[in-house]
Parts: C-alpha cells; structure tokens; sequence
C-alpha cells in the first residue's frame, strides 16, 4: 500500500513538473510550429491542430502563422526609365509555406518584414527603373480624357501597371522561394508626381481643363449661332410668303375694284369723270387750301357749273 502510494505521489509530480515546464501546449487551426531544442530546431514542423507535448524545460514551441499576413512598403522616390521621379506606395500579400526554413532564414516575422522590405523595395525600384513613366501609370491605351505634362510623347504602351505589378511578382517570388516564403499578391497601392513635378503637372491639367471648357463654349457659341439662323431663315420665309399672299391679295382687290371701275365708266363717263374729279377734290384741298386754276383747265370745269 506504501508503494503504491509512492508510484501514485511521483505520477502526480510528474505532471506536476511537465505542466509547469510546458511539457503541453495547444496548436490551433490558424498555426503552424517548430520545436527547438537550446535554440536548434528538432523533429518535423508541427502543422496540424491540436494537444501537443514536448520536452518541458529543454524544448520551446516557436508558433507561426499559417494565414495570409500583409506586407505594406514606405514611399519610396523612384526613377523611371525616360528620366521622371515619382513617388511609389506598394503593398503585397504573404505567407510562410516552409516554416522550418521560415526559422532557420528569418527566426520571426520582424525579420521577415525587413528582408521583404529589402526584396520588394529593390525590385520596384529595378521594374520601374526599366520602364517609362506612362507604362507605370497606365494599364490601356484608351484616349487620354486630360493629359499631363509628364505624359507628352508617345501614348502607347507595350507594358502596362498590370504587367509591371507581375514583373515585381515574379522576380520577389524567386528570392523569397529560399526564405520559405511565399507572395501571393503584389500591388502598386499609389503612385504620385515628385515634388518638383507636381505643379507643371497642375498647371497642365488646369490649361487642359480650359481648353475643354473653352471647346464647349465654341461648340454653344456655333449651336446658338445655327439655331439664331435657323430661326431668321424660317422668319424670313414667313415673312416672305405673308407678303406674297398679301400682294396677291391686293392685287385681286385692286383687279377687282379696277372691273368695278371701268364698268362705271362705261355705264356713264360723264359721271364717272365728275365722281373721280370729287375724290380729288376731297383729297387735296382742305378748310384754309387756295388753289389756283386757269380758266380752260379741267379741273375748273365743274366748279364753274356750280356757280
């Protein structure tokens, strides 16, 4: 009975020391593991969840992540190949797929972010380096809406911001392939004119927006100037034909006044003569008019009559 208590008080501090060394330790779904042993790695990577045990007091558990984790580059100033500065804004995309070669190149991601920063800084630089500014800044060769001053020249591009974005995909990837990295995305988050560029930069695009505005007030200017013509050419033809008709009018008033005439005078001349002679009577004198008239004119004849 004595012995058995004994077994039963060494199991207990047994696990009481394993416990208290970390002899145990929980790895979850989101995490991978090396051990090590006085600061060497030893045994396989621990990459499936779980209760895990090691050896307390000599081994330690170096926990590592097995999801995406994010890299986000300084601005850097940056040369193109046709001689311009800008500044250039990157982030990308990782993850540990080896993570003993992880720990044996890098021990933690603080390093891993100083040697991607190294990598992927100095392979921008070298990508943007080989190419021209309009291939940094653009994708397509669509029409430019405003151009800029730094963009004059030729406008297409054989490689454009996607394909630089590979570029810089490609060759990280290769470096990072011995790191036990992997990079699954790389991109170039901002891109902006240096300092001293930018105001050429706005003077152009503020001349450029002139120039649009000053076109569609020409283009206004022409469309009032065709409708205001549009509309004296339809209010001379109205005009035109009003007038025609209203001649015509008159003419078959004066045509028929002219028939009412002459059957008049045909009727009796006489009258008629004495009744056209009145009208002009009528017409030219008034209450203080002093004619003169001879005495063989014809104009007197009826005046002397009345007398």
């Amino acid at each position: 009975m004595k012995q058995i208590s004994l077994l039963l008080i060494a199991v207990f501090v047994l696990l009481a020391i394993a416990t208290i060394g970390g002899a145990f330790f929980v790895v979850n779904e989101a995490q991978q593991v090396i051990i090590t042993q006085f600061g060497k790695p030893v045994g396989e990577p621990i990459m499936t969840p779980g209760l895990k045990v090691k050896t307390p007091f000599v081994q330690k558990a170096n926990f590592f992540e097995k999801r995406f984790l994010e890299w986000d580059g300084e601005p850097n100033e940056v040369p193109t190949k046709d001689k311009r500065f800008i500044y250039v804004d990157t982030y990308a995309r990782w993850r540990i797929t080896d993570p003993l070669l992880f720990f044996q190149r890098l021990r933690d991601e603080r390093g891993a972010q100083s040697r991607l920063d190294d990598i992927l800084d100095g392979e921008t630089r070298n990508t943007i380096a080989n190419h021209n500014l309009i291939e940094v800044v653009r994708s397509t060769n669509r029409e430019f809406e405003v151009s800029s001053a730094l963009e004059e020249g030729s406008h297409q591009i054989t490689f454009g911001r996607l394909e630089l974005e590979e570029e810089v995909l490609k060759n990280a990837s290769t470096r990072t392939a011995v790191l036990g990295i992997e990079i699954l995305d790389f991109q170039f988050k901002r891109t902006n004119y240096a300092e001293v560029d930018r105001p050429k930069v706005y003077e152009r695009m503020i001349s450029e927006r002139k120039r649009i505005a000053e076109e569609y007030r020409s283009e206004g200017a022409g469309e009032a100037a065709r409708i205001i013509g549009n509309k004296d050419r339809d209010l001379q033809e109205i005009t035109s034909e009003a007038y025609r008709q209203a001649q015509e009018i008159k003419g078959k008033a004066d045509a028929e006044a002219a028939d009412i005439y002459a059957g008049a005078y045909n009727r009796d001349p006489d009258f008629y003569r004495f009744l056209k002679t009145m009208e002009v009577y009528t017409r030219t004198m008034g209450e203080n008019t002093i004619l003169l008239l001879s005495t063989d004119g014809e104009f007197l004849k009826y005046l002397e009559r009345d007398r």
